[in-house]
């Protein structure tokens, strides 16, 4: 099996250097850069299989790297690494296209884990048509094969994780899935994993294929239980 190739963004030696070592102990090849702009060099004559991108670097602002990242390759895992611990920062970073995020400072067991989870799932990045084909709920349209949607909003393009997830939302139509049950399915990461990735995709999700966001009707909160997704609300009424 060939070794994956990790492309690390870390301008802060002392934690590139014990991350190198650590994800070439564990079977890696590892290209490491410490700016934003040899990173999109590197990324535009080379092949990744994943891409560790720290959210502050010295040229430019992490999430400008992910966001040009995302719009030459909607499948390709991105981890972000942040030191902001604001809602609002890990938001921003979910909103371009990362794929999960880790604030420092993080345990090594944890990070490692994280990377084997993106790797080992690979076929997150190759999603499936439902019954064959596009699916239809409300106003949208969404082709999983393609990473593509319309909306009220109009088109959107869809990283392979967004389509991951809208995959297991559809195939368990009207069911309440918990969140061990998304994480596991989804992320790849145990279900007692503390993170807030899933609560900011499903409202990734909410500002994309919802009229009103702030009340959803597609993808519903049950409170103390996870999520469901209803296809036609109001034949879910009580």
């Amino acid at each position: 099996m060939n070794q994956p190739h990790i492309l690390l963004v870390e301008d802060e030696a002392h934690i590139a250097q014990g991350l190198v070592f650590n994800l070439k102990q564990d079977g890696c090849r590892v290209t490491h850069v410490d700016t934003g702009s040899a990173a999109l060099a590197h990324f535009k004559r080379e092949e990744f299989n994943l891409v560790i991108l720290d959210l502050m670097l010295p040229d430019c602002n992490g999430l400008d790297v992910c966001r040009k990242m995302r719009q030459h390759n909607q499948q390709l895992p991105i981890l972000m690494l942040t030191a902001l611990s604001e809602e609002q920062d890990r938001i921003a970073g979910l909103r371009e296209g990362a794929d999960d995020y880790l604030t420092k400072p993080f345990s090594l067991d944890e990070f490692l884990l994280r990377v084997r989870g993106m790797l080992r799932r690979s076929g997150w990045y190759r999603p499936t048509a439902i019954n064959g084909g596009p699916y239809r709920f409300g106003a949208n349209l969404v082709d999983l094969t393609e990473l593509r949607a319309t909306t009220a909003q109009g088109e959107i393009n869809l990283t392979g994780l967004e389509c991951k997830m809208l995959e297991t939302f559809f195939a368990a139509e009207g069911q309440v899935l918990a969140r061990t049950q998304l994480l596991q399915s989804v992320w790849g990461v145990a279900g007692d994993t503390e993170t807030r990735t899933l609560d900011n995709f499903i409202v990734r999700l909410r500002k994309y294929f919802e009229v009103d966001p702030s009340t959803p009707r597609y993808f519903q909160t049950v409170r103390g239980r996870g999520y469901r997704f209803v296809r036609e609300p109001e034949a879910d009424k009580e």
